[in-house]
């Protein structure tokens, strides 16, 4: 049986181990967060490494993107070479294959009609490809990186926009430690509403969980969620918040929807290929293969 961990920055309460079948092959994963401590976060790769078949590096992001750029944080690179043995994978090489296809799945499989509707990307340089899928469906887009992760007034509105602020930002945050604009820890469970008319305004609210929640107004009615690392309890807040649906781009795993870090190191650890990221055309492969698809739920009327 292929063992599968991710070492999250996340809050531990958060935890989940699960067995699931893929084709042929059962897999255990388990998710395990370190409240934001890094150096359990470094002793727990540690012991780890070489028992495991992938490692998923959670809470944090190894890379972000903007157009065919990728930008790498210091810190998250210097927690991932913890790893010596045991592949080790943030989700960043799947995102772009796994929630381009989720966008097709809505229009093409489930006939969802998204030109004209007003999305939200709470953070794009962390979901390019969502970003780009969404405007290219027809989506009049707002991507939230300045709003969220820097907390200023400024929205994005084009693709163009994000790769210029990509290009003078990227370089310079990505030398900065990730939880001074991203929540680890425990802040990862709390509530700190802001820029709530951008969540009002939209029709869909898409990208990172951890950014939604914690900044989404009470009201949500009718939206549309499009993200993933959803747990049983988080499914409970947005059904009280009105969302309409929930569309999970990584599937659901007794209950829980595990973070796109998780994804990667499951698809690397059944790879035939040995050594880590795959190519966006293996991932793809592998997605086919194993009928891996999004989970789409109905919250409410």
């Amino acid at each position: 049986m292929k063992h599968v961990v991710s070492i999250s920055l996340g809050a531990s309460d958060r935890d989940h181990r699960v067995q699931e079948t893929f084709g042929e092959e059962t897999v255990l994963i388990e998710r395990r967060g370190t409240d934001g401590d890094k150096e359990k976060f470094r002793r727990l790769i540690r012991e780890l490494d070489g028992q495991v078949d992938a490692f998923g590096l959670g809470g944090t992001d190894l890379y972000i993107f903007a157009g065919k750029k990728r930008y790498t944080f210091r810190e998250s690179a210097a927690l991932a070479a913890c790893a010596v043995k045991t592949p080790i994978v943030d989700g960043s090489g799947l995102k772009n294959t796994l929630e381009r296809r989720v966008v097709r799945f809505l229009t093409e499989a489930c006939g969802w009609k998204l030109a004209g509707k007003r999305a939200l990307v709470v953070c794009a340089v962390d979901r390019f490809g969502l970003a780009e899928a969404l405007t290219k469906a027809g989506c009049k887009t707002v991507f939230g990186d300045l709003l969220f992760g820097l907390g200023l007034p400024l929205p994005i509105r084009s693709l163009a926009g994000l790769e210029r602020l990509a290009r003078i930002v990227a370089p310079i945050i990505t030398q900065l430690p990730v939880s001074w604009f991203y929540p680890t820890g425990a802040e990862q469970s709390g509530r700190k509403p802001r820029f709530t008319r951008y969540f009002e305004d939209s029709d869909i609210i898409a990208g990172d969980f951890h950014f939604i929640r914690r900044y989404m107004p009470d009201d949500m009615s009718g939206k549309t969620i499009i993200t993933n690392t959803v747990t049983a309890k988080d499914k409970a807040l947005l059904s009280r918040a009105g969302v309409e649906w929930l569309v999970t781009t990584t599937p659901e795993f007794n209950g829980r929807s595990f973070g796109t870090n998780v994804l990667e190191a499951v698809l690397v650890a059944l790879s035939p290929k040995r050594g880590g990221q795959l190519t966006p055309e293996e991932y793809s492969r592998l997605l086919d293969q194993l009928d891996i698809r999004p989970r789409v739920e109905k919250l409410s009327e």
